[in-house]
């Protein structure tokens, strides 16, 4: 596995950016406690910027866990915008109802349960695209996604470093798919995309009008 950030950098960010949202810290301490994987503060604040520079009007999630990374869309949304959560697991979008329901952010959310790829083209002229299910799907729902998305929308995809196994041919579908996913996106000469190498690598990708 190749180390992306330096733990000691991680640690000093966290230390400048110290998280008062008591619903958050609930949420970071339940995924540390059931080692379940969310994309953590320090993404979590990234998202929240580029939410408030781009303001959109509908954010589409695919897997969307217990709401923690939609929680920080929803902080960063007007009352008029929308963010979708979408995850297979039922009991983790009763939790992130719940926590929505406590802020008054539930207004601001749909609560779908089901398959990310199936649910997702349901919605149209999507703003912001969110991919963080199965790695290997990530072929599959940036392809199944284009044509719902609005002319000049953000596609942001979590873990697209992979730990460092991008790098490595390792022969694993996980691996192979963020591979491809990475290779698809940047080839496009409709989109303008970077990754940013914080925590597990997140790429973010500008559909060109």
């Amino acid at each position: 596995m190749i180390t992306i950030t330096d733990s000691r950098i991680e640690e000093y960010l966290l230390k400048l950016q110290p998280e008062y949202d008591p619903h958050l810290r609930e949420m970071e301490k339940m995924a540390q406690d059931r080692q379940f994987p969310i994309v953590d503060r320090l993404v979590g604040r990234f998202l929240y910027l580029v939410t408030r520079l781009k303001q959109p009007r509908l954010v589409v999630e695919m897997g969307s866990g217990f709401g923690y990374s939609a929680y920080w869309f929803a902080r960063a949304i007007s009352i008029n915008c929308k963010v979708v959560l979408i995850e297979y697991a039922e009991e983790n979008i009763e939790y992130a109802r719940r926590l929505f329901a406590e802020k008054g952010f539930a207004a601001r959310a749909e609560f779908r349960v089901g398959n990310a790829l199936e649910i997702g083209r349901e919605y149209r002229d999507i703003d912001i695209l969110f991919i963080d299910i199965d790695k290997f799907q990530y072929p599959d729902a940036i392809e199944a996604m284009l044509p719902n998305l609005s002319p000049d929308a953000l596609v942001i995809a979590d873990n697209s470093l992979w730990h460092g196994r991008v790098v490595e041919n390792n022969g694993d579908k996980e691996s192979d798919g963020v591979r491809r996913f990475n290779e698809f996106i940047f080839s496009r000469n409709d989109f303008f995309t970077t990754i940013i190498p914080l925590r597990d690598g997140i790429l973010l990708a500008y559909r060109l009008k």
